[in-house]
């Protein structure tokens, strides 16, 4: 039986949509958070966390008023602290309800009206601010997560066994030593989407300084374990960092980043932390700047 959640995505999620050749604002459809946190304990007032959502939609194109195409990447975020999130295909359907849409005299006027617009619409839509940017192909790219390391770097391959493919929690290890700060990498995560079941790819970008040191081992087998998990990403991305807020101390940093792989034009990056000493995030959220993680972004 399908719960509240994937009826409000099932509305356009595995049906065949023809979409809108004009500008329709009524194809975007919000979906509630609460339902999944509920489940994972995340109280609605009192989040174990900040952050934001970014997308990327690589194929954003509009029309001047006399026909000439205009093209970029859009960049959008924001707040994980919104009580709604925008379903991922209700999102493309809108943005290409713009493409054979006229607006504005010139480039400039195009974008600038096209910005306005979707900033109104979403943060009508999601009650919740929504910033937007558009890049040319000149924009600078900003490698960010430089100083992460591979967790597989950490473990003999050979020694690790993996048998369990749903969320398992109960993989996870801990032992003591002295205060430590960890920046693991790992570029093998995947889920699926919760309506339609289709493969979701993405780095993890894990920091955490505490007195508890994860096993890396056992953080490798709970991560794979989310490859027969159906949710949306940015669930994933709260729920790995619900996981890891309870198995370490009250007072230890943490910061999860998942920069998932475009699927249908568009790529998630969901961000969640209780800190602020991470200069990579920074520069994810910067409307001004192009930021990739890996070769897959």
């Amino acid at each position: 039986m399908k719960n509240q959640t994937d009826e409000i995505a099932s509305i356009h999620l595995g049906k065949k949509v023809s979409g809108s050749e004009t500008y329709n604002p009524n194809l975007i459809v919000p979906i509630p958070r609460i339902e999944n946190r509920k489940q994972y304990q995340i109280e609605k007032n009192n989040l174990p966390f900040k952050g934001f959502d970014v997308w990327h939609a690589y194929e954003f194109s509009a029309m001047t008023t006399n026909g000439i195409p205009v093209t970029r990447l859009m960049k959008m975020k924001y707040s994980c602290e919104s009580e709604f999130l925008v379903e991922s295909k209700s999102l493309k359907l809108y943005l290409n309800s713009f493409n054979m849409t006229r607006f504005g005299n010139t480039t400039t006027e195009c974008l600038e009206i096209c910005k306005n617009t979707i900033e109104k619409d979403l943060s009508s839509e999601l009650k919740t601010e929504v910033s937007v940017n558009f890049f040319d192909n000149n924009v600078e790219r900003v490698q960010i997560f430089k100083n992460f390391k591979n967790i597989m770097d950490f473990v003999d391959e050979k020694d690790l066994t993996i048998e369990k493919f749903k969320e398992a929690p109960e993989l996870l290890e801990t032992e003591e030593k002295e205060l430590t700060s960890y920046y693991l990498q790992f570029d093998s995560l995947r889920s699926n989407c919760r309506v339609t079941h289709q493969p979701d790819f993405g780095d993890l970008f894990l920091y955490y300084k505490s007195k508890k040191h994860i096993l890396e081992g056992s953080l490798i087998k709970y991560l794979i374990s989310f490859r027969k998990e159906f949710h949306f990403h940015e669930e994933c991305c709260e729920m790995i960092y619900k996981r890891l807020t309870d198995l370490l101390d009250k007072n230890d940093e943490l910061f999860i980043c998942a920069l998932y792989t475009r699927r249908g034009g568009i790529d998630i990056s969901p961000v969640r932390t209780n800190c602020q000493t991470i200069e990579d995030m920074m520069e994810l959220i910067d409307l001004n700047k192009f930021a990739r993680g890996s070769i897959k972004q």
